[in-house]
Parts: structure tokens; sequence; C-alpha cells
């Protein structure tokens, strides 16, 4: 009984053993089996892109700048004495010749009288020696006269002649300071507020002035750009990546943020470059019927210096940034495999980024899904299509890139 015991004890032992090996080959089994199917059940990973097309974008500068009249000229009277009247009303337009000041005449038009009566005097004077000294000479011919008498006839002529020539220099300069007793306006625009009143003593050497006279229409804009970006402008227009266009046109946004309405030409370029700021100063013209424009306001120009035909405009969603700061880009090759690419960006383009190197025409740009997707992995690719706002982005820089081209 006890050896059939110990018996039966050890057969169901080594059953339970087999059974333990039995199951544990079997678990190892099911483990290799599944990782073997998991690799071929893992989905790929979807993503967006965008494939890139070289497009026509009007490139433009964007500068500060103030207005300042066209032309400014400062009223100071050119002969003293008191003023009688103030012809104009302050902050009118005047146009050029207009009498501004009138300064009491009395003195000038004395002078004037006197120098006119000195003239006719020494005009009857020449008439009256004339016919004697041409007398005198006819007669010492045939010795009706002595040479002396001659001489003395002659002399006489020529100094009565001499006399008409210096009062009528005289009578000149006492009409000029005649006429410069009405104070006129040198140029056309619009006038300021009066520094002096009727009954004020002026004087032709004064320093300060009594009015300033503006012309505003048209008005100059003065921009300051850096000769830095100057000489960069210059390459890329001389290596032919920008088209350079015949007149560069301006447009104008206003201290409020509004858009001025008319177009401006740039006319004048600086020939020398501020030591201590680095720039250089730029000048451009703008119409202004309306006074809409004030000298002294801060302005916003944007200049539209060229074109660039194969401009690479890049969706903001796909560019990001790497641990270094740069701007980043994910790229799908050929392959569908993505490639992390370092890339520069010149400038932000309504919801764009105008990408000016390392990328290229043709190539597809992640623009969603960026975050599941590492250097070297296959990826499954779908295009999608421009949205409404790139679309109207597009054709604001079509519109853009036409009116660059336009000529005042």
């Amino acid at each position: 009984m006890p050896f059939s015991f110990f018996t039966g004890f050890g057969s169901r032992r080594q059953l339970f053993f087999l059974s333990l090996l039995l199951l544990g080959l079997s678990g190892c089994s099911k483990q290799d089996s599944s990782s073997a199917a998991e690799p071929s059940s893992m989905p790929v990973t979807e993503v967006s892109v965008v494939t890139l097309e070289a497009q026509q974008h009007a490139v433009t500068v964007e500068l500060p700048g103030r207005t300042k009249a066209y032309q400014t000229s400062d009223v100071r009277p050119q002969v003293g004495g008191i003023l009688q009247k103030r012809l104009f009303k302050e902050g009118q337009d005047v146009e050029e010749g207009q009498v501004l000041y009138q300064i009491n005449p009395a003195t000038y038009q004395a002078t004037y009288d006197n120098a006119k009566a000195k003239l006719a005097q020494a005009k009857a004077a020449v008439q009256s020696a004339q016919p004697k000294a041409e007398r005198y000479q006819r007669l010492a011919k045939i010795g009706g006269v002595s040479k002396q008498d001659k001489d003395e006839a002659v002399a006489t002529l020529r100094e009565a002649q001499a006399a008409v020539v210096a009062y009528e220099a005289e009578l000149k300069t006492a009409e000029i300071n005649l006429e410069y007793a009405q104070i006129k306006a040198p140029i056309s625009g619009r006038i300021g507020k009066s520094a002096a009143t009727p009954g004020a003593l002026v004087t032709a050497d004064q320093t300060s002035a009594l009015t300033t006279i503006n012309q505003l229409d048209p008005i100059n804009v003065d921009l300051s750009f850096s000769s830095v970006e100057g000489l960069k402008l210059r390459r890329q227009l001389e290596s032919g990546q920008l088209k350079k266009e015949e007149k560069v046109q301006v447009k104008l946004t206003l201290e409020d943020g509004t858009a001025y309405s008319e177009t401006g030409t740039l006319e004048f370029v600086g020939n020398s470059v501020e030591e201590t700021t680095g720039t250089m100063e730029l000048r451009a013209v703008f119409v202004n019927p309306n006074y809409q424009l004030l000298p002294g306001m801060y302005v916003d120009a944007t200049l539209y210096v060229g074109v660039d035909e194969q401009a690479l405009l890049v969706p903001m969603q796909a560019v990001t940034r790497n641990s270094k700061g740069e701007a980043t880009v994910w790229v799908v090759s050929a392959d569908d495999k993505v490639e992390q690419r370092v890339v520069e960006t010149s400038k932000a383009v309504k919801d764009k980024w105008l990408v000016s190197s390392g990328l290229k025409a043709g190539e597809r740009v992640i623009v969603e899904g960026v975050h599941k997707v590492r250097t070297g992995q296959v990826v499954q690719a779908e295009e999608v299509q421009q949205d409404l706002n790139v679309a109207e982005s597009k054709a604001v820089t079509a519109d853009t890139a036409n009116e660059s081209q336009l000529t005042l």
C-alpha cells in the first residue's frame, strides 16, 4: 500500500512538470507568433503635403518715413519800414506773386520820384549839349572854332550822357525798392500764421520770417534705408534674381493704420551713408490734392523694388523651429521618406513664409502631421489643395506684381 502510494505520487509529479513544460512552450510560441505579426499590423503614418510651385511675387521693402513739404519758403522783407497791411488769411492757399504784406511806401516813392526827375534833367542836358558838340566838330574842321572849344563841347556831351546812365540805374534801384514795399509770395502753396501785424517795424536784414509757405501738392516722403539691405538688394538685381522695375512704386500706411489712396514714386536715392546710423536717404513723391498728408507726419512706406519670378511661398504651419532656433520644414521625398530641412525665410506674405533658400520647386512639404514624423520614416502623403486664404494670398500677390509695373 505505501509502495503504491509513493509510486502514484511520483507519476503525478512527472505529469505536473510535463504539463508546465508544454504550457511554457505554448506561451513562447504564441509570443513569437504575435511579435512576428506586430510589424505588419502597424499602420503607416498619414500626412498632408503641399507641392511647392514657383510663382511671380512682388518684392517689397518696408521703411519708416516722414512727410516733408515739396517746397518751403520763409517770407522775409527785402526793405525796411512800417507794415501797413496784411493782405492774406492765415492758413489759406496763396499763389506765386500774390501780395502778402504792404510796407509804407512813402519814402520809397519819394526816392523813386527824385531819381526819375534827375534822369529827366540828365536827358535834357544831353539834348542841349549834343547839337553844340556836333556843330563845334564841323567848325573845327574848317578852323571856325579852336580845338579846345571843340573838345570842351564834346566832353560836356559825354558827361551829360554818363549822367543819364547813372540816373537810369538810380531810378531802377528806386523802382525795385518801391516794388519791394509790397512783400509777395515767392512760391505757391499753403501759408502759415503771420509773425507780424500792421504797425510792426521790419528790416531788410532781419533773421525772423514774417510767415512760411509750404507747397503740399505734391509732397515729399523722406525714408531711411539700411546700407546692408541696399547692398543685398543690388546684388539680387544685378544677378537677375529680381526683375528690376523702371520706376519704383511706393505705397503709404498712415499713422492711424489706414492706407493712403495715392501711389507715389521713388525720385531720389542718396549718394552717401550716414556714419552713425549706417543708413542712406531715399525720397518718394506723392500727389496730395486734398492735403491729407501734412509735413511732419509719420508714415510707413512700402517700396515695390522688383519682381521675383521664381518665388517659393510655404504655408506658415509647415515651418517649425529646431533646438538651435533655425527655421525647418519636413520634406517628403520621391520614395515617401521624411527629411527635415533647414530653410531661410525672408518675410511673411499673408499666411505664408517667403523662403529664400533650402527648398526648390516641386518638393513636397508637410503641412499637417509634422509632430508625428521622424527622419527617414516612410509616410503616406496626401496632397491638399490650397484653401481660400491661400488663393486670396496668391491673388493679392499677383495684383501687387502687376501694380508694381505701373508708371505714374
